[in-house]
């Protein structure tokens, strides 16, 4: 079949078949007397399996390196390689649910700041965070130090973050 054939089956453009034939994921096809490419129902199966693949996240690199000298995925190797890509995902997902938990504390240190009347400096709201997250992002800050970089008054508006 013809590229226009096999865009038309995959639902992919032309020249993204064009790229995944010259980065090496789709093995180059035969050309016929006119020079046009003649691809088979293996390079169909291929291309299904590369959008199954991207859809599930794999990336190219990944595929390209499965693709390497291997022209059937053994089942302990598919699996292998299924289980690998869950555990980038709940790598990702506990990533993700401690930066939701930052900014909803974020929120509420704000929030109560603001509601007080105070504004907040870089600084002390780094602190703020990184012992909320129970981390120590540097050595402590005297106290004496800590309640002079929150401001209470409005004559202090520089560096503070402040409700809008």
């Amino acid at each position: 079949m013809k590229i226009g054939e096999l865009a038309d089956k995959t639902g992919m453009a032309p020249s993204a078949i064009r790229f995944y034939e010259q980065s090496g994921l789709l093995p180059a096809p035969e050309r016929g007397a006119n020079g046009y490419r003649v691809y088979t129902e293996a390079a169909l199966k291929r291309l299904q399996l590369i959008q199954i693949a991207q859809n599930l996240g794999f990336s190219l690199d990944s595929l390209r390196s499965a693709f390497a000298g291997c022209k059937v995925f053994s089942a302990d190797d598919l699996l292998e390689r299924l289980d690998g890509r869950v555990r980038e995902i709940d790598q990702l997902m506990a990533g993700l649910r401690a930066q939701r938990r930052d900014l909803t504390d974020l929120r509420t240190t704000l929030r109560q700041t603001w509601a007080a009347g105070e504004c907040m400096d870089p600084a002390t709201l780094a602190e703020s965070m990184a012992t909320t997250r129970n981390k120590v992002a540097r050595p402590s800050r005297p106290q004496k130090e800590l309640e002079t970089s929150v401001h209470a008054s409005k004559g202090m508006r520089g560096a503070g973050f402040r409700q809008r």
